[in-house]
């Protein structure tokens, strides 16, 4: 009988006989493989799917649950938190939760700690033993052949490739976590833009009306004679492009409030009620001492490329110990034949590496961990970069928004109220007032939009210290939706 043990082209091949058969003195070796075979015995699936860290990390970052539905009772538990929640006019924070809880496409996302941890069990598993069995005939002579066949190589290596597998689904782990994140962050931008896009929307319907009645007082005035034909059709058009900034804000109100249905994961927005206005700005903003710093510390993508880098640098240090091991193969040999002696003996067997050394094995492993080593240099001047000027313009968005709620609407109602006296005294005519509060609506737009873009910059922000930014701008909403009057 032969029995042998075969590894491929780059693990090697290694024949090994069965003990008992006079086996050469292998300590080392038998060591080695039962090291292994002890490593090899303790993989299996974790009943979580390797999800707990990803709970943990929302939790710690979002201040959220979020759930991995992937049986009936989890599915149900998930619908009826949503169910609740959508219930009652959504805050930013309710929609952050919904979507956690109900857009697929993350569910989609964790499926890849699935894939991962499934690779890294089958990395700690024992290669799956091959059995041959052969029969020759000389004559009357009958010879009996068997063979045992395992990856010698692979099984040595298993403990290194093991190693190297755990970091890539660490890497995975912490690419679904930052996934989890830029949810977050885009359903409560997208939460922000739609708020403000309904409350421009009220806004400019109350500019529309507005347009409408100067412009039909303007048109009851020519007619009886007392205004120009100039001046009738300076509030015809007045009242013409107020109905295009309407019907602009009502596309915009429909493409936003879409993109959060979408974010949501609803199948439609019957159910989706959001409130009359935006949360008001805080009374100051917080103090945030060494930003760039605390980017560096907790930023998911700069994580990511460093245990990138340490997958690498393993898949480095595997490939120059094997560079030189193609095929290998050492076992003893057994023949049983009911004819002739049962021989036994052994043979070695190995590639010489006279063309292929393993230059390029190494050269190629070595390139990709220093391309690796350059992004990650890279990707943190960006982050310092990038912290800085999110945090430059969330103060600035701030202070703009605050301009517009302590200064000009202020001072613009106060005017409106002037020239309501005014009129009531006769000292103005009706156009004069009518002008005033269609400006007076665009102030308040300009408004609504300088308070938008405060929690834009603000979701930004945020987004900077934990992953890398979401670089979509958001649906864009006129600064000036009210025309310019014809007066």
């Amino acid at each position: 009988m032969l029995y042998s043990i075969f590894c491929p082209a780059l693990t090697g091949r290694v024949q090994l006989a069965p003990p008992g058969l006079g086996a050469p003195p292998m300590r080392g070796l038998t060591l080695a493989l039962i090291s292994t075979a002890l490593l090899g015995g303790c993989a299996s699936l974790s009943p979580d799917g390797g999800f707990d860290p990803v709970q943990t990390a929302t939790r710690s970052h979002l201040q959220q649950d979020v759930v991995w539905t992937r049986d009936d009772a989890s599915r149900d538990q998930a619908r009826s938190r949503v169910d609740a929640l959508l219930a009652q006019p959504l805050s930013a924070e309710q929609a952050v939760q919904v979507a956690l809880l109900n857009n697929p496409a993350l569910q989609a996302t964790f499926y890849k700690l699935g894939i991962a941890e499934a690779d890294w069990v089958q990395a700690r598993s024992l290669p799956n033993p091959a059995i041959s069995i052969g029969r020759l005939t000389r004559g009357s002579e009958v010879e009996w052949d068997a063979s045992l066949h395992l990856v010698l190589l692979r099984m040595l290596t298993l403990p290194m490739r093991a190693n190297i597998e755990q970091r890539l689904f660490e890497k995975t782990r912490t690419e679904v976590i930052l996934d989890v994140i830029r949810l977050a962050a885009e359903t409560r931008k997208a939460y922000f833009t739609a708020v403000a896009a309904e409350q421009t929307l009220r806004y400019m319907q109350q500019a529309m009306d507005a347009a409408g009645a100067s412009a039909e007082l303007g048109q009851r005035m020519a007619e009886a004679g007392n205004w120009s034909k100039l001046k009738q059709s300076r509030e015809q058009a007045f009242f013409a492009r107020t109905r295009v900034t309407l019907s602009r804000a009502q596309m915009a109100q429909m493409q936003t409030r879409e993109r959060l249905i979408r974010l949501l994961g609803l199948k439609d927005g019957a159910s989706l009620a959001l409130p009359q206005r935006l949360p008001d700005l805080p009374s100051e903003l917080p103090a945030l001492p060494d930003i760039e710093r605390q980017a560096l510390d907790q930023r998911l993508d700069l994580q990511m490329q460093r245990q990138a880098a340490a997958a690498l640098a393993a898949n480095l240090g595997l490939t120059r110990r094997t560079r030189l091991i193609n095929v290998l193969e050492l076992g003893l040999i057994y023949s049983d034949s009911n004819e002739e002696p049962t021989q036994r003996g052994y043979e070695l067997s190995f590639e010489l590496p006279l063309f292929d050394w393993g230059q390029a094995r190494v050269a190629r492993a070595e390139s990709l961990y220093m391309q690796t080593l350059q992004r990650t240099a890279a990707l943190a001047i960006e982050a310092r970069s990038d912290v800085r000027e999110s945090y430059a313009a969330y103060r600035s968005q701030y202070a703009i928004a605050k301009h517009y709620r302590d200064e000009v609407v202020p001072l613009q109602k106060q005017i409106s109220e002037e020239n309501l006296l005014r009129y009531n005294g006769m000292l103005i005519g009706v156009f004069e007032l009518l002008a005033d509060a269609q400006t007076q609506v665009a102030s308040v737009n300009e408004a609504i939009v300088a308070q938008r873009d405060f929690w834009l910059a603000q979701s930004d922000m945020q987004m900077s210290l934990l992953g890398a930014p979401i670089k979509t701008p958001a649906t864009a909403i006129s600064a000036s939706p009210v025309p310019a009057g014809g007066h």
